[in-house]
């Protein structure tokens, strides 16, 4: 797929995902959530790329959607009266679907790990977009808003889901309903960023911290943990947790597990050769 609106730049295990609309603050658009998709797709299957680090070019991250669009902004068809038991699969309501939840979902669907690096303005679905990624640093210039009420919206991008298990009930009510723009001092002191960085720092920790995941940590772990962390603390008892465990390290346990054990007593770094792409275990997805 060729991409418009977004940067895709492997280097080194490493994908960078660049929001590249600068003129207009990556301002988020139907082509834009399409591209998006589709690279968080082909992300997860790729074994070239081990960690993908998301930012925006230029002085923001995403503005929200693009609202000079003529018609509906959101690309909805307001002919159709759609019901809740007819988005029991939302892939078939093509004019109803929400954009930005496509994006989240293919993020939670990814096998790979995602660090959002904040630089600037994430509004709407800058700011939801933000919270389906695992690990969240904010330049101190970022600016972030969940600010559906005051355009007379809802949230969107499965917001409703990840904001409140990330910073709690309260924290995510106050911030949804006052739909103020807050600082990266108040979103990590909220819980929302891990860090907050210096504007020319921000990248340098990101990869930083990509660098480490990708030089240190089996793929097919990663992609492990990743799901089991969002998935299992959403069931109703622990129970379930500890039957996906035990199949996980079952299958883990047989090659790279030997790997990383013989690696740590012989003190030296670990070859790991199983790739995320083929040899996830048998039980996966379990979903």
């Amino acid at each position: 797929m060729e991409y418009n609106t977004i940067e895709y730049l492997v280097d080194d295990g490493i994908l960078t995902i660049s929001l590249n609309r600068p003129d207009n603050m990556n301002a988020f658009t139907l082509e834009m959530s399409d591209e998006l998709t589709h690279a968080f797709y082909q992300a997860s299957d790729d074994d070239d790329v081990r960690v993908i680090v998301v930012t925006g070019a230029g002085k923001a991250f995403c503005a929200g959607m693009d609202l000079s669009v003529a018609g509906n902004v959101f690309g909805l068809d307001e002919d159709r009266q759609p019901t809740l038991a007819e988005m029991a699969e939302p892939e078939s309501m093509p004019g109803v679907r929400d954009s930005g939840g496509k994006v989240t979902l293919a993020i939670y669907d990814c096998k790979k790990p995602v660090i959002g690096a904040i630089n600037g303005a994430a509004v709407g679905i800058g700011a939801t977009m933000m919270c389906a990624m695992d690990i969240r640093l904010a330049s101190e210039k970022a600016r972030i808003g969940f600010v559906f009420g005051k355009i007379g919206i809802a949230p969107e991008g499965c917001s409703t889901w990840f904001l409140p298990r990330i910073v709690g009930m309260q924290q995510s009510l106050k911030w949804m309903m006052t739909g103020e723009i807050f600082d990266a001092a108040e979103a990590h002191s909220g819980g929302l960023v891990y860090e907050v960085c210096a504007p020319d720092d921000l990248m340098v920790r990101a990869y930083g911290m990509a660098r480490q995941i990708a030089d240190n940590t089996a793929p097919v772990s990663s992609a492990l943990i990743r799901q089991m962390m969002y998935r299992n603390s959403a069931t109703a008892h622990p129970v379930e947790a500890h039957k996906v465990e035990s199949l996980a390290v079952f299958y883990a346990s047989k090659v790279d597990g030997k790997e990383g054990i013989a690696a740590f007593l012989e003190k030296r770094p670990a070859n790991f050769v199983s790739k995320s792409s083929t040899d996830m275990p048998p039980f996966y997805p379990w979903w």
